[in-house]
């Protein structure tokens, strides 16, 4: 049986914020940069940003959210990254539409 991860499939990511709890990873959004979001209600937003020791979150409006994903699939499709600009398509549908 082969236990190694599938690539075509993303990882979900969770982090644990100490006021708003359980986050759900979005997306990358640079090297160090992610977009998470409130596990349950996915009303509240977060870049969080990756230090050397630490990790910073940002809160953002769910309008900025949604501008920086269509950012972020514009740039894929500019790139021919096609299969995770359709992933990343999906996201965008179960969040925002």
């Amino acid at each position: 049986m082969n236990n190694k991860p599938n690539e075509n499939q993303p990882n979900e990511i969770y982090l644990n914020h100490p006021t708003f709890g359980l986050l759900y990873r979005i997306c990358l959004l640079k090297d160090n940069q992610e977009l998470f979001t409130t596990l349950y209600a996915q009303r509240l937003f977060f870049t969080v940003t990756t230090n050397i020791n630490s990790l910073s979150f940002d809160p953002i409006s769910r309008t900025e959210a949604r501008l920086l994903i269509e950012a972020l699939l514009r740039r894929l499709l500019l790139d021919r990254e096609m299969e995770k600009h359709r992933q990343l398509q999906a996201v965008y549908q179960r969040t925002f539409l």
